[in-house]
C-alpha cells in the first residue's frame, strides 16, 4: 500500500473502523501523514494543529487496532500508551512486526481475500 492509498483507506473508507486489520505500510504511512499535517498546521497556528490532532484522533486509533489485530493482538493494548517508556516500546515493537498468517481478525491484508482499494468495480464507494 502506498501513502495515498494509506491515507484514503484511513480518513474517507475506515474512518472509525476497529474491526480487520492493517499491513505495516497502512499504519506508518497514515502515522507519516497524520505527522506531516500536524507539524504544518500548528507552524501555522497552533490552535489549527489540535483540530487536525483531535479530527484525525478516531482514524489513529482505529489504524491502530488494525494493526494490532494484525499481529493476533487485541486493540486493546492501545492502553499501553498510558504506561511511559515501556508502554511506548512495547507498542513501537509490535508495530513493526510483519503481518501474521489469518488469524481471528481476518485474512493477511495485500492477499487476494483481501482485496486493495483499487480492486474495487468501477462506481464502488
Amino acid at each position: 500500500m502506498d501513502f495515498k492509498q494509506a491515507v484514503i483507506t484511513c480518513l474517507r473508507d475506515k474512518y472509525a473502523d476497529f474491526n480487520g486489520r492493517a499491513s505495516r505500510s497502512e499504519f506508518w504511512w497514515f502515522f507519516l501523514f497524520q505527522l506531516i499535517v500536524t507539524m504544518i498546521l500548528t507552524a501555522i497556528h497552533e490552535r489549527l494543529g489540535n483540530v487536525a490532532s483531535l479530527a484525525m484522533l478516531l482514524p489513529a486509533l482505529g489504524a491502530g487496532a488494525r494493526r494490532l489485530h494484525d499481529i493476533g493482538k487485541s486493540g486493546w493494548f492501545q492502553l499501553l500508551w498510558f504506561v511511559p517508556i515501556i508502554g511506548w516500546l512495547v507498542l513501537l515493537y509490535w508495530a513493526v512486526q510483519p503481518s501474521g498468517e489469518d488469524n481471528a481478525y481476518g485474512p493477511t491484508p495485500g492477499t487476494a481475500a483481501f482485496p486493495a482499494i483499487d480492486d474495487k468495480p468501477p462506481g464502488a464507494v
